[in-house]
């Protein structure tokens, strides 16, 4: 199963802030239902890093409360998807790594959606019951259904 398969959960979980964007307009986006992690893009559109709620709690419990720009927060270092990727590959990744949520990118680095590690397991064990019961109709002379 491709990442793709998942695109209506993954877009409507992307939240995106410009890197000049302050720390209250990434809080804001943080705010939405189901947003675990924005993106923070350039001016073209691409990737740069992203923002989570960890990063801004460490932001506003250290004792300088400047207010600097989301570029000035944000993770540098980003595990991606693709489109074209498989979920379990990913899900793999994220679990090695301790993600929760893993953006979703084009070839040109733009972000397309958020992965969240519980849409990428309820996939892929919806996945495992569908294969279970074609194989039990199989086996029991059933049939494909």
């Amino acid at each position: 199963m491709f990442v793709e398969r998942l695109h209506a959960l993954t877009s409507s979980r992307l939240a995106v802030v410009s890197r000049d964007a302050t720390v209250q307009d990434a809080a804001l986006s943080l705010s939405g239902s189901g947003v675990g992690l924005v993106v923070v893009c350039n001016a073209t559109g691409s990737l740069e890093g992203v923002l989570s709620k960890s990063d801004l709690i460490r932001h506003l419990s250290s004792p300088n409360h400047a207010s600097p720009p989301a570029s000035a927060l944000m993770s540098k270092s980003v595990i991606t998807c693709g489109p074209k990727d498989d979920v379990h590959d990913v899900w793999q990744t994220m679990v090695a790594r301790s993600l929760q949520n893993v953006p979703v990118i084009n070839d040109g680095a733009k972000p397309l959606g958020i992965l969240d590690i519980r849409d990428a397991m309820k996939a892929l064990f919806e996945e495992e019951e569908l294969q279970e019961r074609m194989l039990f109709n199989y086996v029991t002379g059933v049939g494909y259904r």
